[in-house]
């Protein structure tokens, strides 16, 4: 296959690829996008398992680069289901004509830059052989599946699935006994649905986690005309929020106000539902005394809504708020008052083996049908780690970043010029609406492309200095925060061997007004090199 040239290569094709290439095609760049699945959609393509929904309310978990699209999409729920989301993402590459460049069923394998050409080299799983002066990673936060290496899984005689590899057809749980290994966001969300239709399921817990109910419903018309009507401000005022999103943010402390006022505040989110609970006092992420309140709260409730006490005891976290990702469900807790559902708690009877008729823990053997792995993902590093990246004198990525991700702002990483990620390691990313994050990124890179082009510059580089200056402030903002203060995938506690770093940035706005600062003094913490 002959060297294909293009400006600009692009990684995977979900919502951040597929607003790259839309974005840059604006700009008269060429550009191709690499999806490895058969269809767009990145982590709404692949994760397709029972109840995957969205835990940001669908009118802002949504592009808003195009003020007709943002009028013209009707969406039907408060809480927009996998299909519909992908729905709307093929919708959007379908408006704007975008499917003629995004390759699909092609992985990239590597990607080296040239020194003496100033271009990437990027080899893809086909064959391909192509070249770029810049590259975009859009390989998304959650996209490379956690699989435990559980000894004996190729030796068992059912069927085995994993929540972020769901297959495109459907399954027929009925009369099945069914194993769900994992009670992250995934096992929350697919639980109760799953349950439904099982003979027997037994869901096998490492550590528990605090869930809020969404209380889903349909969109009210009237309340859909008045958001449309005001979307450019209430877009605006999300922007200058943390999370960007609309969570109705209290900012009086808990540690503040009465326990009768806590309690009010509380009830009243519990009632609403939602990743708005975390809004509930300004202090409930910095301050242990207050996010201890709302941990009582949830607790107090896990009880309420779990009939026996030994199972809700199981169920109850015993870590702060917040350090792990929030949950929001639908009858999780509810679920465990059924007859067929069992919980058995591992942490202290780890899975030992798979067999050929189930699982067998230290203490105990189980017979099942079907096994169900909600085991997450490596997130923000693990779809980059798979690919053979190599930058000035031949370095590797995964050599630089033996010790833990360390970028320049989330979007560049120095010693690898005219490469860039979109909310990487270093950014706000996992802890905002993924959606305005990832315009607000795409946004900043294709400027700086087009910057760089203008100027007649070959190659843009983060400088070592910048990047470890940068770096020193991600970890002073989390460490002032409750955030690293348990094992979570946000500092990749849930992959064995991998560095403990706490990987996002918490800070918007002023992380946004950070990047706007670099682009305006002409790309500080950037060396430009001139064409030969």
């Amino acid at each position: 296959m002959a060297n294909q040239r293009y400006d600009v290569i692009v990684v995977g094709a979900g919502f951040a690829g597929v607003y790259a290439l839309h974005k840059l095609r604006g700009l008269g760049q060429t550009v191709r996008v690499f999806e490895a699945g058969s269809g767009i959609g990145g982590t709404w393509f692949w994760n397709r398992y029972p109840g995957a929904r969205c835990d940001i309310e669908s009118m802002e978990y949504s592009y808003q680069f195009s003020a007709e699209l943002q009028q013209d999409w009707e969406w039907t729920e408060r809480y927009a289901t996998q299909p519909e989301i992908l729905n709307y993402i093929n919708h959007v590459t379908d408006r704007f004509d975008l499917r003629g460049d995004i390759q699909l069923n092609t992985r990239v394998d590597s990607a080296h830059f040239d020194e003496s050409t100033n271009r990437w080299a990027v080899n893809t799983s086909d064959g391909g052989e192509f070249d770029a002066k810049y590259v975009i990673m859009a390989t998304g936060c959650l996209s490379s599946t956690n699989l435990p290496n559980f000894d004996g899984l190729d030796s068992f005689a059912g069927e085995w699935y994993h929540t972020g590899q769901w297959p495109h057809e459907p399954i027929d749980f009925s009369g099945k006994r069914v194993a769900v290994i994992g009670t992250g966001s995934s096992g929350i969300q697919c639980i109760p649905l799953i349950a439904e239709h099982v003979e027997q399921m037994t869901v096998f817990q490492r550590s528990p986690n605090f869930s809020i109910p969404a209380h889903n419903q349909p969109l009210d018309p009237d309340c859909v005309r008045e958001r449309k009507a005001s979307y450019p401000a209430f877009r605006a005022a999300n922007k200058e929020t943390a999370f960007h999103a609309n969570f109705d943010y209290n900012e009086a402390n808990a540690v503040d106000v009465s326990a009768e006022e806590r309690v009010r505040e509380y009830e009243s989110r519990w009632a609403s539902g939602g990743l708005p609970f975390l809004a509930s006092f300004a202090d409930l992420i910095f301050d242990a005394d207050a996010n201890a309140t709302a941990a009582d709260f949830i607790r107090g409730k896990i009880h309420e809504l779990v009939d026996d006490p030994a199972t809700a005891a199981l169920l109850t976290p015993t870590s702060v708020v917040g350090c792990k990702r929030l949950c929001v469900d639908t009858n999780y807790y509810a679920t465990f008052n059924r007859s067929n559902v069992t919980l058995v708690d591992v942490s202290d009877d780890p899975i030992k083996t798979i067999t050929r008729v189930g699982l067998n823990t230290a203490t105990r053997e189980y017979a099942f049908d079907t096994l169900v792995f909600a085991t997450g993902f490596d997130a923000m590093t693990g779809a980059l780690a798979k690919i053979d990246i190599q930058g000035l004198a031949a370095r590797t990525l995964q050599d630089a970043w033996k010790e833990g991700p360390k970028t320049y702002l989330g979007l560049a990483v120095a010693g690898f010029p005219n490469l860039f990620t979109v909310t990487g390691p270093g950014s706000p990313s996992v802890l905002t609406n993924m959606l305005p994050s990832i315009e607000h990124h795409v946004d900043w890179i294709a400027d700086c492309i087009a910057y760089v082009d203008r100027k007649g510059v070959a190659r843009i580089d983060a400088t070592p200095e910048a990047q470890d200056a940068w770096v020193a402030h991600v970890n002073e903002v989390g460490a002032s925060s409750l955030y690293p203060t348990c094992n979570s995938w946000y500092l990749g506690a849930n992959i064995p061997g991998k560095p403990r770093v706490f990987m996002p940035y918490l800070g918007f706005p002023p992380y946004a007004e950070k990047c706007r600062e670099v682009a305006d003094s002409g790309y500080d913490g950037f060396t430009l090199t001139a064409r030969g």
